[in-house]
């Protein structure tokens, strides 16, 4: 149990050093030329015989995905015999030197240089009004890539905007990437400031924070300032868990006793930090958790039981939201079949790139003890990426997605990059349009417009969201664009998926304004700015705001589900985007909500 515990209090320091990049080499960048328009291509063999070539073009690999001394602990009645000389002295022994000292004037791990934003992506706009926007936005939002342009704003080393204290900033940021499942880039964050600048705001955060990557011991470090600005039962139980960690097992034991005493914490919540307390050193304590009676899932509960390896219910998980199975995928301590329900969500969010997910799906394939369905999942994976010849590749694939017909999206991350490895042949329209969407979950927009040759020769099932997916995602138009094919769209594709591709292309400027004004109000919306939000997300456009842009982008995406996301929305998100040069982000959210809506 020690073992299984110092895994997972290790691991995270070690593995988040810096965050995941989730974008392929080279997405954003302008293309060298444009892309040739649409040409009737030439005979190609059939995809169940082609041998692939022997190196096909497939895009690069995407880049892969400190405890700070607490304050001096002597307690009050030595304190008051210390003269303040000795103070001074003491005190200087363990306080980082001013040079070493990290200002909270900007704070972040993203650089332009790092696919992060500039350091005034928030403009003049006051630190209340975003920390307000931050708060009051439901996490996850319904975009993955939404989240993944989100995440990127949060991350980035930003400057801390007038009327709120840098680390109130940082702590607004870290709280909404936690409710984003982006906990250990929440964690990330509040390791960027020193200890002694924390706000009682911040130590409430940081206790999440750890608990959401299930490190119980990175609360020690905060323990001693937290206990003085804090009632938080937890900061009162981390006396007896860092204690024991710590190796002092009669403090822990006392601490632990009180607490009990006091009824700072109860049932089952006690008999967790009981179990960490059991796994110190020299320990003499034996705790069995049982969840019989438990109602809910909290983050404490989440947190502790992690570390513990202790098996959590899925009921429980049922009664919190998404993002907790998103903490649970990256929780060191866990197997990969343990983690397997929170790589799929995950993926679905953001939070785990095309490439994680690959990389997780071979790691439960090397492990050997996957459940029979899973396992087949791997062997058409490894099919899908591996297979002799297209035909074979395809099948794979078909086995991912599920239902070719409306193909899983968990299935078209996992298979973003094979779709992007395949050469442009002659296949059935549906398969063409679900390779495409597949490649437009990772990024992957100019593997994808090579498709467009394949439009004018392709007709039948799916031919239609090919065209679509290829008008919005293209990084230049590549395919043919007017009123009448768009309502054509409309009357095969429906009304859902009609106005949202109304929206997108009026968003991209990709239809003119007369054409996208007739086609909004022919299709029962409209394009004008008609709400506080849309003002406000077009205001932050026009001063070239990007982070609050993607703020206010995810505060319009709090839809549950796609079909609930007003086109209006959609067209107001993308034309922001696009005004402030973030039109890769905006033509990937464009595919997303044709793929998933």
């Amino acid at each position: 149990m020690l073992g299984t515990l110092a895994l997972a209090l290790a691991v995270p320091v070690v593995a988040q050093n810096a965050p995941e990049s989730l974008l392929p080499p080279g997405f954003g960048d302008a293309p060298a030329t444009p892309a040739p328009a649409p040409a009737q291509p030439g005979r190609t063999p059939s995809p169940s015989s082609s041998p692939l070539p022997a190196a096909p073009a497939a895009p690069a690999q995407p880049p892969a995905l400190s405890l700070t001394l607490p304050e001096d602990s002597a307690n009050d009645s030595a304190a008051a015999k210390q003269s303040e000389e000795e103070l001074a002295a003491q005190k200087a022994k363990y306080d980082l030197p001013q040079s070493a000292r990290r200002s909270l004037e900007r704070v972040g791990a993203l650089t332009p240089q790092t696919l992060g934003l500039e350091p005034d992506a928030f403009g003049s706009e006051s630190g209340p009004f975003l920390a307000a926007l931050m708060k009051e936005t439901r996490a996850p939002i319904v975009s993955r890539w939404g989240s993944i342009l989100l995440r990127r704003a949060l991350l980035t080393a930003s400057d801390t905007p007038r009327g709120i204290d840098g680390a109130d900033w940082v702590a607004e940021r870290a709280w909404l990437l936690l409710r984003m499942g982006e906990a250990d880039n929440a964690r990330l964050l509040v390791q960027s400031v020193d200890v002694d600048g924390f706000t009682p705001r911040l130590y409430a955060v940081a206790m999440q924070t750890y608990l959401a990557t299930a490190d119980p011991a990175g609360l020690c470090p905060l323990s001693a300032g937290a206990l003085k600005v804090s009632k938080e039962p937890g900061w009162d139980m981390t006396r007896a868990i860092c204690a024991a960690l710590s190796g002092d097992q009669g403090s822990a034991s006392g601490a632990l006793n009180q607490a009990q005493r006091r009824g700072v914490v109860r049932g089952i919540d006690y008999r967790l930090a009981e179990k960490v307390v059991g796994t110190g050193f020299n320990a003499r304590r034996s705790v069995k958790i049982e969840w019989d009676g438990v109602d809910r899932l909290t983050a404490w509960r989440f947190g502790l039981a992690t570390a513990l390896n202790v098996e959590i219910p899925d009921n429980l998980y049922a009664t919190a939201g998404q993002h907790v199975r998103a903490w649970e995928a990256r929780a060191p301590a866990l197997s990969a079949v343990r983690r397997q329900p929170g790589a799929d969500v995950a993926a679905r969010l953001g939070v785990f790139s095309s490439q994680a997910l690959v990389g997780f799906y071979s790691q439960m394939g090397a492990d050997g003890d996957a459940p029979a369905a899973m396992a087949d999942r791997v062997d058409a994976l490894r099919a899908a990426y591996g297979g002799t010849t297209i035909g074979a590749r395809l099948q794979g694939m078909h086995t991912i997605w599920r239902d070719n017909g409306r193909p899983d999206y968990v299935g078209l991350i996992a298979t973003a990059r094979a779709a992007a490895a395949l050469p442009a042949a002659q296949v059935e329209a549906r398969d063409a349009a679900n390779l495409v969407a597949a490649m437009l979950t990772a990024g992957y927009d100019r593997n994808a417009a090579l498709w467009s040759r394949a439009v004018g020769t392709l007709s039948g099932d799916g031919a239609s969201q090919l065209w679509a997916l290829l008008s919005v995602g293209a990084p230049s138009p590549v395919v043919d664009i007017s009123q009448s094919r768009v309502s054509d769209y409309v009357k095969e594709a429906g009304e859902e998926r009609g106005r949202l591709l109304v929206a997108a292309l009026a968003g991209l400027a990709r239809l003119s304004s007369s054409d996208a004004v007739s086609l909004a109000q022919g299709n029962g919306f409209t394009l004008a700015a008609d709400s506080r939000w849309a003002r406000a997300i077009g205001a932050a456009a026009q001063r070239g705001e990007k982070g609050t842009v993607a703020l206010l982008a995810a505060v319009g995406m709090q839809a549950g589900e796609w079909g609930r996301l007003p086109p209006g929305h959609l067209f107001h998100i993308v034309a922001a985007l696009h005004r402030v040069g973030l039109d890769p982000e905006a033509r990937m959210i464009a595919a997303e909500a044709l793929t998933r809506a």
